[in-house]
């Protein structure tokens, strides 16, 4: 659902400052990325997680050492524990403070991925300890499974179950047909994987269709819940209650955006948020202002209007009220959502009716605008810097205003 092969966060607004944890750093430049030649695939359809910077060539300049050169340059930057065991494949995704490659088990010849994380950073330090936190403790058949871990003082070596399926949504249209009793089958699987996270005491706070792959791409496989960088393990004795302010706006629950102290409901919401996705390829809360956004997320406002709703259960959207609640003790647990008539019924009562057409020309359409509003961006961005310091104050005292009045109201 993003712009071509970006699977990036939206980027925080520059005019609401809510201290999104998870944000999208911008490029700085070929000097400092050291992982800036390395290959792309070797002939995989695996895709780049952020698409390379444009490569200006100069004709007068000695052209670039060969390919190969290149290639052990960048894996020479590996700890040697890991290219002993490992042959490094191809980069296939980046973010801001870490690197995925996919790699081979030189001995068994297995694909696994490897995730490195610069821990020189503050940031990316917190970022692994909490994810490597929650994967030491994980074994579930629906969740990516971590194999073992290297550390040196400044990078950390995570290698994991290697997902080649794809993202949900990529393979929703790629498939010819999807109907209630298949968004089921999803929703069982990803409810099954949240059900025990939250047993375990860990809350993902980043549920979202591009942190959900395909293990395989065969038509037999299970979905796997991937990224962990944003969830929270609660240690024996531990107060449940969580308070930092982080997600992906769209799928922010209104309990964190009033900046209440919240439980793993919010995942709840999340999933609330990705099934009204799943059954229409459209998003329940979308706004380009933020704080409209927040507006519609606080009031729960979202409707079943528009294709393909009209060919939707009443019972399937029953699931997604009981989960799209404003009140989170109001909200279904996981375990709620699995015993849910719609579920366990595999949609049995529902039409069997053909989704697809309507779900892909929606995701399709969405991603479409997505891309011509990010370059729209790009392109005013600095004629609306010498305003921004003035709009930024405005935005935030209506943010802060709106907030209180909703929490005058949740505490009422």
């Amino acid at each position: 659902m993003g712009c071509g092969t970006s699977k990036v966060l939206p980027e925080p607004p520059n005019d609401v400052h809510l201290d999104l944890v998870k944000k999208v750093e911008p490029y700085t430049g070929y000097k400092t990325d050291i992982y800036k030649h390395f290959i792309k695939g070797d002939g995989d359809a695996i895709k780049s997680a952020i698409p390379s910077p444009p490569c200006h060539t100069n004709p007068y300049v000695e052209q670039q050492e060969p390919r190969k050169n290149r290639v052990a340059k960048y894996r020479a930057k590996f700890d040697p524990r890991v290219t002993a065991k490992y042959d490094i494949k191809a980069l296939i995704g980046r973010g801001s403070f870490s690197r995925v490659v996919r790699v081979e088990h030189k001995a068994t010849k297995q694909p696994y991925a490897i995730k490195l994380i610069e821990t020189k950073y503050r940031e990316g330090r917190e970022v692994c300890e909490s994810e490597l936190c929650v994967l030491r403790r994980v074994r579930h058949t629906n969740i990516i499974q971590l194999i073992e871990v290297f550390e040196t003082q400044e990078r950390v070596y995570m290698v994991m179950e290697l997902a080649t399926g794809g993202e949900l949504f990529d393979r929703i249209i790629a498939k010819g047909s999807f109907t209630e009793r298949d968004a089921t089958r999803v929703l069982q699987m990803v409810l099954d994987g949240v059900k025990y996270l939250h047993t375990l005491g860990i809350t993902h706070r980043d549920l979202k269709p591009e942190n959900l792959l395909y293990y395989h791409p065969g038509m037999d496989s299970k979905i796997m819940i991937t990224d962990f960088g944003l969830a929270s393990a609660r240690k024996k004795g531990d107060d449940c209650l969580m308070k930092t302010t982080c997600g992906t706006p769209e799928y922010i629950a209104p309990e964190i955006l009033i900046r209440k102290p919240y439980t793993n409901s919010v995942d709840m919401w999340a999933l609330g948020v990705i099934s009204y996705i799943l059954l229409s390829g459209t998003m329940p809360f979308e706004d380009d202002n933020r704080t409209r956004l927040y507006r519609q997320i606080l009031k729960g406002k979202y409707s079943y209007s528009g294709e393909p709703w009209p060919s939707v259960s009443n019972l399937a959207k029953d699931f997604i009220d009981h989960l799209l609640t404003v009140d989170p003790s109001d909200r279904m647990t996981a375990l709620q959502a699995l015993k849910h008539p719609w579920v366990v019924s595999m949609a049995a009562s529902s039409s069997m009716k053909n989704l697809h057409r309507s779900i892909s020309q929606n995701l399709l359409k969405r991603a479409s605008s997505r891309c011509q509003s990010t370059k729209s961006a790009q392109s005013t961005r600095s004629s609306r810097s010498t305003k921004s310091n003035k709009s930024r104050r405005v935005r935030e005292r209506e943010l802060r205003e709106l907030n209180l009045r909703y929490q005058q109201q949740y505490n009422g």
